[in-house]
C-alpha cells in the first residue's frame, strides 16, 4: 500500500512539475520577448496569469512535502520559490502599480502607487532572502540553477529599491533631493559643468519644485566648508571646492554631491538636503523618448533634438558673455527644460517600459548618480553604478578610470572625440595595463572661427582649447610610466594616490582638427580579475578598446 501511495505521489508530483516547467517556460518567452505586438500592461498581466499557475502547481501540499527529501527537495523548494516571487513581482506588484498609475484619483501617480509598494515590500525582501539562500545549494542541476539565478538576481536588485523607495518618496516625512544638471559640452570628470540645479520636495508620494538656481547665483572663489582629501584639491586645485562648476571634478559623485549641498545651502537657501541626483541632456534624451516631446517656450524637444539644443543650439540663440539679459535668458530656458520635464515626470504621464530602459541605460553609462545621507538609502546605493564611486577593490573587474575636464573654460566638448585603449599583458608573475587615451577636436578651424563666442576658449578664443586628463589605475597596481604625443601635451602629476589609486594626470592643449594621446602604464600582481574600463559621460561617447593577453 504505502508502494502505491509513494509512486501515486510521484506521478502526481511529475504532473505538476511539467505544469510549473510549462507555464516558466512561457513566462520567460514574454520577459525575454522583444516583439512590441502587446502593451506593458498586457505583457505583465499574461506572465502574471503564468506565473499565477506555476506557483499554484508548486505549493501543492504533495510537492511542500517532497521538499523534504535529500536532493530532490532543494530543487523542488527553489522551484517553488522562483514561482512564487514572479507571481508576487506581476500579480502583487506590477499590475496594481500600473492600474494606479493610469486611474484619475486625487494626488500624484506615486501617492498612489507608494501604499502597493509599502504592503508588498516585506513580502518581496522575504522572498528576496530564500531564494538567495536556495541558490547556494550544491544540489541545484543545470537547468533550475539557472532560472533561480536570474531570479536571484532581479530580486537583488529590486527587494531593496522597493524597500526604501516610500521613504525616499517622504511616506514617512517630506524630502528634499537636489537636483544637478551637468552640462557636458564643458567636460567634467563626472560628466560636465554643475551650471542648473533644482530643489525637489518629494511628501507622501506628492512631488514638487522649491527652488531653483544657476551657476550666477552662487558666490565663486570662496570655498565651502567641506573636508576634501589632499589628494583631490592637488589633482584638481582649489577650483574643486571653491566654484560650483567645478564641483564636478573628480570621479567621486559622494565628493561633488557633499559640496554641492554646501553651495547651495551657503549661497542660496538653508535648506534640509537629503540627497543629490545628477541628470545630464544625455539621460535627458532617452526619458523624452518615454514621455514624448516637451515644448519649452515654443521650442519643440524629442530623444532625437535634446542633446544637440542644450549643448549646442542654446548657444547660438543667447550669448550670456553679451549681456545680463542673454545671461538670463539662458538660464531661465535650462530652468524651464528641467521643471518641465519634472512635470512630466512627475504626472506619470510616460510609457513605462521606455522609462525604465532610460533609467537603466542612463545610470549604466554614468549620466545619471545619486548621494544620500540616509544611512538605508546609501546601503542600497553602495556598490552599484548609481553611486558614481570607483570600485574600490579588483574583486568583480580590474578597472581603469579615463576622466576628461575641460579647462578652457569653453563648451567646446560637443565637438570632442575621445578612444581609450586599454591593453594587459602578464609576464612573470606581473601584469601590466597600459592605458592610451586620445583626444581629436573634430571641426576645422573655419568651423572654429564661426562658433558662439560662449562656445570658444576664453582665452583662446578659436585657436585652441585645453583638456586636463586623468587617469586612474587600478586598485594595488603601481603607476610606472606616463608620455604623450601629438599635438601640445604634458605630463602634469604622477606622484599623487587619489581615492586609493595611483593617478596620472595630463594637459592637451588641440588645435581645430588636431590629436593628442597620452599614455599612462600601470604594473601589478597577476591574480586580479579582468580589466575594465570606466570614463567620463561624453557627448560623444568615448570609443573603448581592451585587449587582454592575460587569459
Amino acid at each position: 500500500m504505502s508502494l502505491v501511495l509513494i509512486l501515486g505521489a510521484g506521478v502526481w508530483l511529475g504532473f505538476r512539475a511539467l505544469t510549473v516547467k510549462d507555464e516558466l517556460e512561457q513566462a520567460q518567452a514574454l520577459l525575454g520577448s522583444a516583439g512590441d505586438d502587446l502593451s506593458t500592461a498586457d505583457r505583465i498581466a499574461e506572465l502574471g496569469t503564468h506565473a499565477e499557475a506555476a506557483a499554484a502547481a508548486a505549493g501543492d501540499p504533495v510537492w511542500r512535502l517532497a521538499e523534504f527529501v535529500p536532493f530532490v527537495g532543494d530543487n523542488l523548494r527553489a522551484v517553488r520559490l522562483a514561482s512564487e516571487s514572479l507571481d508576487v513581482l506581476a500579480n502583487d506588484l506590477a499590475q496594481p502599480v500600473i492600474a494606479a498609475m493610469s486611474q484619475e484619483g486625487d494626488g500624484s501617480p506615486l501617492s498612489r502607487v507608494l501604499p502597493i509598494i509599502q504592503s508588498q515590500a516585506p513580502v518581496v525582501t522575504s522572498l528576496a532572502a530564500d531564494v538567495q539562500a536556495v541558490s547556494g545549494s550544491s544540489t541545484l542541476i543545470g537547468p533550475v540553477r539557472s532560472g533561480v539565478d536570474q531570479v536571484d538576481e532581479v530580486l537583488q536588485a529590486t527587494a531593496p529599491t522597493i524597500a526604501i523607495l516610500p521613504s525616499l518618496l517622504g511616506m514617512d516625512g517630506a524630502r528634499n533631493y537636489l537636483l544637478v544638471f551637468q552640462n557636458n559640452a564643458e567636460a567634467s570628470s563626472l560628466g560636465g559643468s554643475a551650471a542648473s540645479q533644482t530643489l525637489i520636495t518629494a511628501d507622501q508620494g506628492n512631488i514638487s519644485i522649491a527652488a531653483q538656481a544657476s551657476s550666477a547665483n552662487f558666490t565663486e572663489g570662496v570655498p565651502v566648508d567641506v573636508p576634501v582629501d589632499q589628494s583631490a584639491l592637488e589633482l584638481y586645485s582649489s577650483y574643486l571646492v571653491d566654484h560650483v562648476n567645478t564641483t564636478t571634478s573628480r570621479p567621486d559623485f559622494p565628493t561633488a554631491a557633499k559640496l554641492l549641498q554646501a553651495f547651495w545651502q551657503r549661497d542660496i537657501r538653508p535648506d534640509q538636503i537629503d540627497g543629490v541626483i545628477s541628470v545630464d541632456p544625455i539621460a535627458l534624451g532617452r526619458i523624452l523618448k518615454a514621455t514624448g516631446p516637451i515644448d519649452v517656450g515654443g521650442v519643440e524637444l524629442t530623444d532625437k533634438n535634446a542633446v544637440s539644443i542644450l549643448l549646442k543650439d542654446v548657444y547660438e540663440w543667447w550669448d550670456p558673455y553679451a549681456s545680463k539679459a542673454d545671461a538670463a535668458a539662458s538660464d531661465a530656458f535650462f530652468a524651464a527644460v528641467a521643471s518641465t520635464v519634472f512635470e512630466k515626470v512627475a504626472s506619470g504621464n510616460f510609457d513605462l517600459k521606455d522609462m525604465a530602459w532610460a533609467v537603466s541605460e542612463g545610470i549604466d553609462r554614468g549620466d545619471i548618480m545619486m548621494w544620500s545621507e540616509d544611512p538605508a538609502i546609501a546601503a542600497v546605493l553602495d556598490g552599484q553604478r548609481i553611486a558614481g564611486v570607483l570600485p574600490v577593490s579588483n574583486t568583480d573587474a580590474s578597472t581603469v578610470g579615463v576622466f576628461f575636464r575641460d579647462t578652457s573654460a569653453s563648451k567646446i566638448d560637443y565637438y570632442m572625440d575621445s578612444a581609450v585603449a586599454l591593453t594587459a599583458t602578464c609576464t612573470d608573475g606581473t601584469t601590466t595595463y597600459t592605458t592610451q587615451t586620445t583626444l581629436h577636436l573634430d571641426l576645422t578651424q573655419q568651423e572654429a572661427d564661426a562658433l558662439p563666442r560662449y562656445v570658444k576658449s576664453a582665452k583662446a578664443g578659436a585657436s585652441q582649447f585645453r583638456t586636463e586628463v586623468f587617469v586612474y589605475g587600478p586598485p594595488g597596481m603601481t603607476l610606472t610610466d606616463a608620455s604623450v604625443e601629438g599635438a601640445e601635451a604634458s605630463v602634469m602629476r604622477t606622484d599623487v594616490q587619489d581615492l586609493g589609486r595611483p593617478v596620472a594626470s595630463f594637459q592637451v592643449l588641440l588645435a581645430p582638427s588636431e590629436s593628442g594621446t597620452v599614455t599612462a602604464t600601470f604594473t601589478g600582481p597577476s591574480d586580479i580579475a579582468d580589466p575594465a574600463v570606466v570614463t567620463t559621460p561624453m557627448v560623444r561617447p568615448t570609443e573603448v578598446q581592451i585587449t587582454n593577453s592575460c587569459g
